[in-house]
């Protein structure tokens, strides 16, 4: 298991990033004391990882133009708005279809960089 060391972070701060899927979205199970963290619900290892997103306050990040502009839409795109539609709805997809406890195996495994 990590800790707040082993990724070079204040525990502070992991304790508040993860108290909104702790306390909101009942993700992440907390508990106090020496031998205390927080651990995955187990019920949330089948959700998508888009219910992070939404524990975030982001789910609408993926709708948002790519060069930040708030105008941006079909009838008016920005430079880069077609191009960027196709990988708009890969990443919904993938965000839709990777489980969280897929993608925590991928880093246990060294699969991926965490």
């Amino acid at each position: 298991m990590e800790n707040s060391s082993t990724i070079e972070c204040p525990r502070h701060f992991i304790a508040k990033i993860l108290h909104i899927p702790s306390k909101d979205h009942k993700i992440i199970h907390s508990v106090r004391g020496p031998n205390g963290g927080f651990y995955l619900n187990p019920k949330a290892r089948k959700l998508s990882v888009s219910i992070i997103l939404l524990a975030k306050g982001e789910e609408g990040v993926l709708d948002k133009c790519v060069m930040g502009l708030k105008k941006c839409s079909e009838s008016k795109p920005c430079p880069m708005h077609a191009q960027y539609a196709s990988i708009r709805r890969q990443l919904i997809k993938l965000y839709k279809t990777k489980t969280i406890e897929q993608f925590a195996l991928e880093m246990k495994d060294g699969v991926v960089f965490n």
